[in-house]
């Protein structure tokens, strides 16, 4: 039987330690962004392209106030949305340029205008917490999970809600 000196031995453990194991974990990927001074994300499935803030955006007499106006984009006309009603989030008093993010889904497709574009990641499936019970009610229906994101919690909406309560008028 051969002897192993303690620092061979602690230089396996070492060697063991640095190992990287390659874990195929499902991931997903996200659009986040400030929007009324919160961190917010879309799946970026949802998530078609992103679009600089200062597009034209042409107003449209009659429409509600959480429709900001309609932009071109390459031939097709696009309404350009604005969340902070919905979310109950103070409406900004002039025109943030931002970003536009151009989303699909329940059938509807919209530019929505945030404040900010924060980043693009693919994080870990499990890194995404089911929304607490104290979250605010006016976030409930639209909040399908909680990440955190350089330390700040970021809420993750349902773009599908949100599309569908813009159907529905109640935008």
């Amino acid at each position: 039987m051969s002897q192993t000196s303690v620092d061979e031995l602690l230089a396996l453990k070492r060697e063991a330690a640095n190992e990287v194991v390659d874990v195929d974990e499902p991931t997903v990927k996200l659009v986040i962004f400030a929007l009324g001074g919160k961190c917010f994300a879309f799946r970026g499935q949802f998530i078609k392209e992103v679009l600089p803030g200062d597009e034209r955006l042409f107003y449209v007499p009659g429409m509600p106030p959480s429709v900001q106006g309609v932009i071109n984009v390459r031939g097709d006309i696009e309404s350009v949305i604005l969340l902070h009603s919905l979310l109950d989030l103070p409406t900004p008093q002039e025109v943030v340029s931002g970003s536009i993010l151009l989303g699909q889904a329940s059938g509807m497709h919209s530019g929505i205008r945030v404040d900010e574009l924060l980043d693009v990641v693919d994080l870990p499936l499990s890194q995404l917490q089911n929304p607490p019970e104290s979250l605010p009610e006016s976030l409930q229906p639209y909040v399908a999970a909680l990440v955190d994101f350089s330390g700040k919690a970021v809420a993750v909406l349902d773009i599908e809600k949100v599309f569908a309560d813009y159907q529905d008028g109640l935008g």
